[in-house]
C-alpha cells in the first residue's frame, strides 16, 4: 500500500463513511444549523430595524429638543423684556411719587416759611409800635410839662381829627 495511491477498499469505506456522515448531517445537522443561521439573520435584521427606528426617534427627539430650546429662549427673552418693562414702569412710578412727595414737602415748607415770616413781621411791627408808643409817650411827657403845652396839643389833635373827617 502506498501513501499516494489508496486502495479500492479504503476508497469504498471512505466514500461510504463520508456519505453516511453527509446524510446524517444533511438530515439532522444542516436543518438545525440553517435554522440557527436564519434565526440569527432574522435577529440581526430585527436589531438593525430597531436601531434604525431608535435612530429616527433620536433624531426626532433631537429636533424636538432643539425646538423646545428655541421656544424656551424666546420665552426667556419675552419674560426678560416684560421684567425690564415692569422694572422701568416701577422706577418711573417711584420717580413720579418721589417728585410729588418732594413737591408736597417743598410746598409745605414754603407755607411754613410764609407763616413764620408773617408772624415775625407782625411781631416786629408790634414791637416797633410798642417802642414807638413808649418813645412818643416819653416825648409827649417831656414836651407837655406845662398846662399851656397840653392845651395846644389837644387843640392841634382836635383840628387834625376834624380835617380828617372832612376829607
Amino acid at each position: 500500500m502506498s501513501l499516494i495511491t489508496p486502495s479500492f477498499g479504503l476508497l469504498f469505506w471512505m466514500v461510504l463513511i463520508f456519505g453516511t456522515v453527509f446524510f446524517l448531517l444533511a438530515k439532522f445537522g444542516f436543518p438545525v444549523i440553517t435554522k440557527s443561521v436564519e434565526k440569527r439573520s432574522n435577529h440581526i435584521e430585527e436589531s438593525l430595524r430597531k436601531a434604525e427606528e431608535a435612530q429616527k426617534k433620536l433624531e426626532s427627539l433631537s429636533q424636538e429638543q432643539a425646538a423646545m430650546i428655541e421656544q424656551t429662549r424666546l420665552e426667556q427673552g419675552r419674560i426678560l423684556k416684560e421684567a425690564a418693562e415692569a422694572r422701568d414702569k416701577i422706577v418711573a412710578q417711584a420717580k413720579v411719587q418721589a417728585q410729588e412727595e418732594a413737591d408736597k414737602i417743598l410746598e409745605h415748607a414754603r407755607i411754613e416759611i410764609a407763616a413764620e415770616r408773617e408772624s415775625a413781621v407782625r411781631e416786629i411791627r408790634s414791637q416797633v409800635a410798642q417802642i414807638s408808643v413808649e418813645v412818643a409817650e416819653k416825648i409827649v411827657r417831656k414836651s407837655l410839662e406845662t398846662p399851656a403845652e397840653q392845651a395846644a396839643l389837644i387843640d392841634r389833635m382836635v383840628d387834625e381829627a376834624s380835617q380828617a373827617r372832612k376829607s
